[in-house]
């Protein structure tokens, strides 16, 4: 088995590590290359380049890096062409994978397509790119199946595959444990993976947990900076700042569990704080030029998984062209504020978390590949 899997963004390419371990279940000797990152690579991924450090959003960034995405989309077509591999996953990062696809199915290599990008939500109309160079889409979300299946595109549900991460994650009891001795009621700041996002989220949360500091004094606050260079330009931020607050790099599972509520970026990271049934707003600062433009191809009601999940918004939803920490920072303090109100809404998570939250999806996305690809084996 000779499987190519590409993913752009660091939530792809933990799926692309899974995903591989998986495969790996039915052959321990296949042979796994492409695009991805570090835990690509810790589970056995031959990396022909870290895509990863390529995660950016927005034309002017994308337009910056164009040379080396059109230098990687012909290093993809030869590898294609000389190697043939037996299959070819991407993992959502739409743009560039659509021409990844493309040269795929020029090389007649079967394209699978696992977690694929959220067209129902933005620009439904690159569903015909999905449709020319695509095999199968093996969709994350239960309503996926159903839109991608009325557009003429072949579909496997097999869930998202977070949820496989989240259910094998064991939390540092040392840290819980040593966090806990403070009993002041934590709130959780997840400024997001992507340099952009944190450069533009962060001074909104900063001022957020000021004013939820000033109507509240007994709160503290937990950052999870996503790697140390976020770390780093985020205290140099606080340097000046009155705040009983920490920032700390790989411990989000462990803050987010200790928190009461949470401030946090659109993203993956919802889900995480939907799996561990924590009250969260979220924020997303745009320019007044990309609202305007989202608005006329934005086809879905929610930026936020957990609120598309729920059909409602369990997760109070702020896309930001200008301040509104007022309005944010009242969020979280009803909730701070009245344990009934935050009762509730754990329920209604706990309630959510309980129908949609299945781990198993990369196990199901590789017995899908190996059906698909190689006469069923049993698996010891």
């Amino acid at each position: 088995m000779h499987i190519f899997i590409s993913a752009g963004e660091p939530s792809g390419d933990l799926h692309g590590a899974n995903l591989a371990l998986a495969l790996k279940k039915f052959h321990p000797e296949a042979r796994i290359t492409g695009f991805g990152g570090d835990r690509m690579t810790a589970a056995g991924v031959k990396l022909l380049y870290p895509l990863t450090d390529l995660a950016v959003m927005w034309l002017g960034r994308v337009l910056a890096h164009l040379p080396t995405f059109f230098r990687l989309a012909k290093q993809a077509k030869d590898y294609f062409e000389t190697e043939k591999p037996d299959a070819v996953v991407l993992i959502d990062y739409p743009g560039f994978h659509w021409h990844i696809a493309k040269r795929a199915k020029a090389a007649g290599i079967p394209c699978y397509y696992f977690v694929p990008p959220q067209l129902w939500g933005w620009a439904g109309w690159r569903v015909k790119k999905m449709q020319r160079s695509v095999d199968t889409v093996l969709t994350a979300l239960p309503f996926e199946e159903t839109w991608y299946a009325e557009r003429g595109v072949r579909t496997h549900y097999v869930g998202h595959p977070y949820f496989d991460d989240l259910a094998a994650q064991t939390l540092d009891a040392s840290f819980l444990a040593s966090e806990r001795r403070d009993r002041r009621p934590v709130i959780a700041l997840l400024p997001g993976s992507r340099n952009q996002e944190v450069a533009g989220n962060w001074p909104v949360m900063l001022r957020t947990a000021e004013r939820i500091h000033a109507a509240r004094p007994g709160t503290r606050f937990l950052v999870a900076a996503y790697k140390e260079s976020h770390a780093t330009s985020i205290r140099s931020a606080l340097k000046d700042v009155k705040l009983p607050i920490a920032v700390h790099v790989g411990r989000t599972p462990e803050i987010i569990e200790l928190a009461e509520a949470c401030l946090a970026v659109s993203g993956s990271v919802g889900l995480e704080m939907l799996y561990r049934r924590k009250p969260a707003v979220v924020v997303y600062r745009v320019g007044r030029m990309f609202k305007f433009v989202a608005r006329q191809f934005a086809t879905c009601k929610y930026i936020s998984l957990v609120n598309l999940l729920a059909d409602e918004e369990l997760y109070p939803e702020f896309i930001l062209t200008r301040d509104d920490e007022p309005r944010i920072a009242e969020q979280i303090l009803t909730w701070l504020d009245d344990p009934q109100v935050r009762s509730e809404r754990v329920s209604r998570l706990t309630s959510l978390r309980n129908r949609v939250a299945v781990p198993g999806a990369c196990q199901r996305a590789a017995e899908f590949l190996q059906n698909t690809t190689f006469p069923l084996r049993k698996v010891a």
